[in-house]
């Protein structure tokens, strides 16, 4: 893997991925434009993008029908520097006529082998996850990474 990363102004940056641009920025109260996520936000987007790929990839195989899925995710940072995530939770919300045992086993999949991204952020933040389907929590607990050999 590899990006590259060229300042633009203040403290707006252009990440540039195979071709794929992205914008980081700062806050306005921090010097920024407000153009673009910060890096702790893309941070938050990768976290749900990883295990989102994964759920989703799970059910299709299943053969589930989701008609909607969707994710939130809240943080807590600490307040000495260097700041970071002190503690996260990843909230599922998934629609359809979708078999919440199959539901659940997909996100645990996830959250105990697959998602590389959480695995690497579980080792300095304590994540939980919580699962709704079609608006009812089915599943919510602590995520519990099986370590690779």
């Amino acid at each position: 893997m590899k990006s590259n990363l060229t300042w633009v102004e203040n403290m707006q940056f252009r990440c540039d991925t195979h071709g794929l641009i992205t914008t980081i920025d700062a806050a306005k109260e921090h010097g920024g434009n407000d153009a673009g996520p910060n890096p702790k936000e893309l941070i938050l987007n990768a976290m749900m993008g990883c295990t989102a790929m994964d759920v989703v990839a799970m059910l299709k195989k299943m053969r589930q029908e989701i008609t909607e899925f969707k994710m939130e995710i809240e943080a807590e940072k600490t307040t000495e520097h260097p700041i970071h995530f002190k503690s996260a939770e990843l909230i599922y919300l998934i629609s359809g006529p979708v078999e919440p045992e199959k539901a659940i086993k997909a996100v645990e999949s996830s959250l105990t082998k697959y998602c590389g991204v959480n695995y690497m952020i579980s080792k300095t933040c304590a994540i939980t996850y919580k699962i709704l389907l079609n608006g009812s929590v089915i599943k919510l607990g602590p995520v519990n990474f099986i370590e690779p050999k």
